[in-house]
């Protein structure tokens, strides 16, 4: 079972906007020391709509070769296009992820009976272990908890990232589905929470820059420490709020930088984090315990 700490991993670039490999390589190194427990490879956070489609399988390839099977990789493969997802489903199925995460199509919005559709061709076309993504504030719908329900019967897709930051739903679409299926939680800032009720891990943005501590509050939430798990919550609450000072990635790659990890390479219509948001970043990371 794939679960704790998650990392929605950046995808590091140079100034001119290059996929910078060596970056890559530093950064799965990082996460490996701190005991990250598997990566999103090209998720939302790794600039999925700004890598062309070979760049967007590169980098899963890559990364699944730099993990050298130490922790579980999953690669980010969702798309509005149900044919594309299908597609990148398959291409990184050959490069040997251990699981998809595909988003649910977003800018078309679709009806819950589409949303069902095109989720359970991916699964009938690609047998590899799939994770729905729910996360309405970027795709303008959201995938309703029966639609999960429905979708978790399907072959091959064993779990859902609810980033609706709803706790209730965790119960709700646990004790309705079949019997196995996992949620994760997408949204940081109530993470413990989805945990402590239920959830199996998180899917993170945070653990890009404070990988040991995540891994630690999803490791005590799952065995039902409260009080540890909240404690190292209430010193990551910035970097939970701030972190999103302005649209992801921006903030946490800047964060990286600082951190002497990556450079600064962002692409368009991504734009560097603003002087005035800066000094929010630095001190979400100095409440944190993280020098930079």
């Amino acid at each position: 079972m794939i679960q704790g700490s998650i990392v929605a991993l950046v995808t590091p670039m140079h100034a001119d906007g290059g996929v910078d490999w060596d970056g890559l390589a530093r950064l799965v190194e990082f996460h490996i020391e701190n005991h990250t427990d598997a990566i999103v490879s090209v998720g939302t956070t790794g600039e999925s709509a700004t890598l062309n489609f070979v760049e967007h399988l590169e980098v899963i390839r890559r990364t699944v070769e730099l993990v050298k099977g130490r922790i579980p990789v999953i690669g980010g493969t969702g798309a509005n296009s149900t044919t594309e997802a299908i597609e990148l489903t398959r291409g990184a199925k050959e490069a040997g992820v251990d699981a998809c995460l595909l988003v649910c199509p977003y800018y078309i919005k679709p009806t819950q009976e589409g949303i069902y559709r095109h989720h359970r061709a991916v699964a009938e076309a690609v047998a590899v272990p799939q994770i729905l993504y729910n996360v309405p504030g970027r795709t303008a719908v959201d995938m309703k908890p029966e639609t999960i329900v429905r979708l978790s019967q399907v072959a091959h897709i064993f779990g859902v990232k609810e980033a609706t930051g709803d706790i209730s739903r965790v119960g709700e679409i646990l004790s309705r589905s079949r019997d196995g299926f996992i949620v994760y939680s997408g949204d940081d800032a109530t993470a413990a929470e989805a945990i402590l009720s239920g959830a199996k891990g998180d899917i993170s943005v945070t653990a890009n820059v404070a990988p040991r501590s995540m891994h630690d509050l999803c490791a005590a939430a799952m065995t039902g420490d409260r009080e540890t798990a909240m404690g190292i919550d209430q010193s990551l609450r910035g970097l939970h709020r701030d972190l999103f000072v302005e649209p992801s990635p921006i903030p946490v790659k800047w964060a990286l930088h600082k951190m002497g990890l990556i450079e600064e390479g962002i692409r368009l219509p991504l734009t560097p984090l603003t002087a005035e948001s800066r000094p929010k970043v630095v001190a979400a990371l100095q409440q944190a315990g993280i020098e930079v």
